[in-house]
């Protein structure tokens, strides 16, 4: 058996709100549009299809996820959030991975940085740096439970962002 954990930050937020709550930011218009269009590349490029979708319930990252999952058809009703995403260090991170569901075996999890690309090194024992606006890792486990993922188990199959393509981002 196995367990594929695709990671996701999420798309870039709006910082324009003077005085705006950090969890209460919402996406700006590149957020807007990137989301959706990787989302879009997750299904044309990858053929993901996740068992499960696990979100920070701030604003910025649940609509990156609900964008994400109408592109993968994914119903946005069944999105779980989690609040031990949002500013989650690694060790919080790592407890909701090791909490999910072992019926469960192709999940994405959209988080925040640092967090999310601290998580994808930690895991994987690689040197990703930090993950851009609406980047995206996908890490494969030759595992059966996700209770078993701890440093270094997992293997690095791919990583895409906005901006690795030809297309215009701006």
């Amino acid at each position: 058996m196995f367990k594929h954990l695709v990671l996701m930050r999420h798309a870039k937020s709006d910082r324009s709100v003077s005085g705006q709550k950090d969890f209460d930011r919402d996406l700006n218009t590149r957020g807007n549009r990137d989301a959706p269009r990787m989302g879009g590349r997750l299904v044309q490029e990858k053929n993901f299809v996740p068992d499960l979708v696990v979100a920070s319930p701030a604003v910025r990252t649940s609509n990156t996820a609900k964008y994400v999952c109408e592109q993968l058809k994914f119903p946005e009703e069944k999105i779980v959030f989690e609040e031990e995403i949002y500013e989650g260090s690694v060790r919080n991170l790592l407890k909701v991975v090791n909490s999910l569901n072992d019926s469960s075996n192709t999940v994405l999890l959209v988080g925040h940085n640092p967090g999310i690309s601290y998580l994808a090194e930690y895991i994987t024992k690689q040197e990703i740096g930090e993950l851009p606006t609406s980047g995206i890792v996908s890490i494969h486990f030759e595992l059966d439970s996700w209770s078993l993922i701890s440093e270094g188990t997992g293997k690095l199959e791919w990583y895409i962002y906005p901006k690795d393509t030809d297309e215009e981002t701006e």
